[in-house]
């Protein structure tokens, strides 16, 4: 193989990897339940945030408005009247929110109503008609972050990823989910360590 072919194979296997990693929904899904999230986590590479049900507290309303401002939503709530309500709830406070339907036949089974009882397609032929964006999945932080910050693996970790989900209004979450909202929230280097100098402070 001469260097002109090595080359033009590298450029396009860089194009693939790319191409690869643009298979992210850019917007958070906001959905009802945990169930809901694995039926679309079969369809789809995506984040979502559970309502859990119409009394929506209030450190989920936070989320979900963070969600909004900074990656934008989709709403996709169950085809009956409590998930109706529950997207009205929404739409009313986040006007320019996407929306994504799912027939009342594709949510169906055994009498039961919801989107954790559709199938992978129809999930994905929902969440394309409400034009979702794609975008590379952010790993700018990783479980070394928190090791190094005192937000893991030792005393006082819980208390400190408190405060500092609290500082950057992200919530509460163990490692694992911390790390996942840093990235997929968009939270800066430079938004993280100010957060890390107050709970310091």
């Amino acid at each position: 193989m001469d260097k002109h072919e090595s080359r033009n194979r590298k450029n396009q296997a860089e194009q693939e990897a790319a191409a690869g990693e643009l298979q992210a929904i850019k917007e958070v899904i906001v959905v009802e339940g945990r169930d809901d999230t694995a039926a679309i986590k079969k369809a789809v590479d995506a984040d979502t945030i559970e309502t859990h049900g119409f009394g929506i507290r209030r450190a989920t309303w936070e989320l979900i408005e963070k969600a909004y401002k900074e990656r934008g939503i989709i709403i996709f709530t169950d085809p009956d009247y409590s998930g109706n309500e529950i997207r009205r709830r929404l739409k009313e406070r986040f006007p320019s929110a996407k929306e994504a339907f799912l027939a009342r036949d594709d949510a169906e089974r055994d009498g039961d109503i919801g989107i954790e009882n559709a199938c992978p397609q129809a999930i994905k032929s929902a969440l394309g008609k409400a034009h979702f964006t794609l975008t590379a999945k952010r790993g700018e932080f990783t479980a070394t972050d928190l090791l190094h910050n005192g937000l893991a693996g030792g005393e006082g970790a819980k208390k400190r990823r408190e405060k500092l989900g609290r500082a950057l209004g992200i919530g509460y979450a163990n490692t694992h989910t911390l790390i996942d909202r840093l990235n997929r929230y968009g939270i800066t280097r430079e938004e993280y360590n100010e957060a890390l100098r107050t709970i310091d402070d």
